[in-house]
C-alpha cells in the first residue's frame, strides 16, 4: 500500500526555513518564517503568558479531557475579544481547535458538510495553506483580485467586481486584518461594500483573523470582523492565538459560527462538536487555559495588552524605517506603501529572480513572492535590506 503513495509538493516556507538553517553565513537574515521576533532575533514568551503558566501549574488538579469543543470559558473570552458586542452571545457557536490552522480545517469541513456544492472565493494572493487545505478537501476555489502589485495597495474595485460571480451558498474567504501575505487592508467603507455584495448574492463570509493586535490595535483590528458578523445573516470565523499571545507551539485556535437566527446555534454547536470528534476528538487545553486566564484577569490582561502594544509598535517602527531607507536608497517614493501596510507581513514587489539574488548574493531570505516578515528586521538589518533591494534591481 505505502508504495502507491505519491510525493507531495513541499511547503515553500518550511523549505525556506531548512535552507536558511543550512546557510553557514553569519550575516544571513531570516525574513521568511512568520513568527514575531524581538530586535535580538528571539521569539520571547510574553510576560503575562509566563505568569499564567506559573499560576496554572499551581492550580491545575487534573489532566482529564475537557469537552469536545473545549472549555466554554475559553470560547466566551475569545468571542468577547473578537466580536465584542457586535452580536448576541447566544447567536455564536464556538469550538476550540489545534491552532488557527485547525480552525480553518474545521471551517472548511463545516462548509462542505452544510453545502457540498459551495465554492470558496479566495483572495489573490492568500496564505498558501488556505489553497492547500481546500484542494485536499476537494472544495472548488475561485480567485478574486485583491492586491495591486504596482501600487502596493488593495484593488478594492477589482475585488468587488470578481465577487459578483458569487452564487447563493458560496463562501468568500476574507482576511480580518493584517492580510497575509501582503499587509494591505481594506478600509471600513470597502468592507461595507463587500458585506452588501455578499448579502445581495446570498453568499457567506468566512473570516480568517490571525493577527488581531498586530495592526492598529485590538479593537481596531477586530472592527471589520465585527462589522461582517453584525451585517451578514451568517458568518464563519477562524481565529488564532499564536501571534498575539506568542504561544505558537501550544496550537491554540477557535472556530466560531454566527447566525442572526439564534435558534440555529444549538444545532451548529453540536455540529462543531461532531467535527472535532471526527478529526481529533478533544482539543488541547493548555494554551486555551492560558489565554482564558489572561483575558479574565485584569492584571494579566493589562500587562498582556501593554506588551502586545510594544510588539505592534516595534513592527510599525520597522515599517517606517524600511520605507525611509528605501526612499533614500532609491531616490523615489515607490516603496512608501510599506509604511501604510499593517501586521507582520508586506509584499515588496520583487521578482522571483530578484528574491533569489537576495538569497545567494546577500544572505537575505524571504518567500519567493517577496513577502517579508517585518518583525524579522531590526535597526541594524533594515538598511542592509534596503540597499540589497536596490542592488538587485527591485
Amino acid at each position: 500500500m505505502l508504495s502507491a503513495l505519491q510525493p507531495q509538493s513541499p511547503d515553500k516556507i518550511l523549505q525556506l526555513m531548512q535552507t536558511f538553517r543550512a546557510d553557514p553565513r553569519d550575516t544571513k537574515i531570516d525574513l521568511g518564517v512568520g513568527v514575531y521576533k524581538d530586535p535580538q532575533g528571539n521569539t520571547p514568551i510574553m510576560r503575562a503568558v509566563k505568569q499564567a503558566e506559573k499560576r496554572w501549574w499551581t492550580d491545575e488538579t487534573s489532566k482529564s479531557y475537557v469537552t469536545l469543543t473545549g472549555d466554554p470559558a475559553f470560547s466566551d473570552a475569545m468571542i468577547d475579544l473578537i466580536l465584542g458586542e457586535s452580536v448576541a452571545r447566544d447567536s455564536v457557536a464556538a469550538a476550540a481547535t489545534p491552532g488557527g490552522t485547525g480552525a480553518l480545517r474545521q471551517a472548511f469541513e463545516l462548509i462542505k458538510l452544510a453545502n457540498p456544492d459551495a465554492r470558496v472565493f479566495v483572495s489573490t494572493p492568500t496564505w498558501p495553506n488556505h489553497l492547500s487545505i481546500l484542494k485536499h478537501l476537494g472544495i472548488e476555489t475561485i480567485p478574486y483580485r485583491y492586491f495591486d502589485i504596482a501600487t502596493g495597495t488593495v484593488d478594492a474595485a477589482g475585488m468587488l467586481d470578481d465577487l459578483q460571480a458569487l452564487r447563493p451558498g458560496d463562501v468568500a474567504l476574507l482576511h480580518g486584518c493584517c492580510h497575509n501575505p501582503t499587509g494591505a487592508n481594506l478600509t471600513l467603507p470597502d468592507w461595507q461594500a463587500v458585506i452588501d455584495t455578499l448579502n445581495a448574492k446570498g453568499a457567506i463570509p468566512m473570516v480568517d483573523i490571525a493577527y488581531q493586535g498586530f495592526g492598529d490595535g485590538l479593537s481596531e483590528d477586530a472592527a471589520a470582523t465585527r462589522l461582517i458578523a453584525k451585517g451578514c445573516p451568517e458568518t464563519i470565523i477562524a481565529a488564532s492565538c499564536s501571534k498575539n499571545f506568542g504561544i505558537y507551539r501550544e496550537r491554540t485556535g477557535i472556530l466560531m459560527a454566527t447566525s442572526h437566527d439564534s435558534t440555529l446555534t444549538p444545532l451548529t454547536q453540536d455540529t462543531l462538536a461532531h467535527l472535532n470528534r471526527q478529526n481529533f476528538s478533544f482539543p488541547p487545553d493548555h494554551g486555551a487555559r492560558l489565554v482564558t486566564l489572561i483575558l479574565t484577569d485584569q492584571t494579566l490582561r493589562t500587562d498582556w495588552q501593554s506588551e502586545l502594544e510594544d510588539m505592534r509598535g516595534a513592527m510599525l517602527t520597522n515599517r517606517e524605517h524600511l520605507a525611509s531607507e528605501l526612499r533614500r536608497a532609491s531616490n523615489s517614493d515607490r516603496f512608501d506603501f510599506i509604511a501604510q501596510h499593517r501586521g507582520m507581513f508586506s509584499r515588496l514587489g520583487a521578482t522571483p529572480e530578484q528574491v533569489e539574488k537576495l538569497r545567494t548574493d546577500h544572505a537575505i531570505y524571504m518567500v519567493g513572492d517577496s513577502r517579508i516578515n517585518i518583525a524579522g528586521l531590526n535597526a541594524n538589518t533594515v538598511p542592509i535590506l534596503a540597499q540589497a533591494l536596490i542592488d538587485v534591481g527591485a
